[in-house]
C-alpha cells in the first residue's frame, strides 16, 4: 500500500495550551507559527506518525508583557530554544477516536507524552482538496520540561500552575 502524507493546513488550525494563574483563573496561550505531517500507510489513521514543530516566538497570550516573560529566559529561553517539537511513537485507534504517543521536546527536555484525539472527520473543499480534522487534547507537567519559574503568594498557593493543558484543533490537507 502506497504511503498517504498529510500536511498541516495552519489557516484552519490552532494550538492553544492552557493554565491556572493565581490558582483561580485559567490563561490561555496559542503557538501561532507550527507546522505538522501525519504520514499512513492505510486507508485510516490507526499507526500513522505525526510530526510536530512549534516556534516559541509565536507564543500569543493576548498581553505583550506575560508573553515576552514566557519567551525569557524565566521559561521557555526562546532565543536558546527557539522551537518545541513532538514525534509520535504510536497512533492507535481507541474505538471511533486515537490515542497518540509521542516524545515532546520542550526547552532542549524530551519526555514522553499521551494525547487523545478526536477524529472530526474526512470532507472535501471545494478546491477539491481532501482534509482530515482532529481534535487533540492533553496535559504536561510544565516542571518536567524545565519550566520552574513560580511565586508563592501570600494566601498560598503559587502565581503558575505546574500542570498545563494542551488543546489542538488541527486540519490536515491530503498531499498527492
Amino acid at each position: 500500500m502506497a504511503t498517504t502524507k498529510w500536511t498541516l493546513d495552519p489557516t484552519h488550525s490552532e494550538l492553544q495550551f492552557k493554565v491556572k494563574h493565581l490558582m483561580i483563573t485559567t490563561v490561555t496561550g496559542s503557538i501561532n507559527d507550527l507546522t505538522a505531517e501525519l504520514t499512513t500507510e492505510a486507508d485510516d489513521f490507526d499507526q500513522a506518525t505525526v510530526s510536530f514543530e512549534g516556534s516559541i516566538h509565536s507564543i500569543d497570550t493576548g498581553n505583550t508583557d506575560r508573553d515576552n516573560h514566557l519567551k525569557s529566559g524565566d521559561f521557555f529561553d526562546a532565543d536558546q530554544f527557539p522551537k518545541i517539537t513532538f514525534h509520535s511513537t504510536s497512533l492507535s485507534k481507541d474505538g471511533d477516536d486515537y490515542i497518540l504517543n509521542g516524545d515532546l521536546t520542550v526547552k532542549g527536555i524530551t519526555k514522553a507524552v499521551k494525547l487523545d484525539v478526536e477524529f472530526g472527520g474526512i470532507a472535501t473543499d471545494p478546491w477539491g482538496n481532501t482534509k482530515a480534522g482532529f481534535t487533540l487534547s492533553g496535559k504536561i507537567n510544565r516542571t518536567d520540561f524545565g519550566l520552574t519559574w513560580n511565586a508563592a503568594l501570600e494566601t498560598g498557593g503559587v502565581m503558575v500552575s505546574e500542570d498545563v493543558k494542551i488543546l489542538g484543533e488541527l486540519q490536515f490537507v491530503k498531499q498527492a
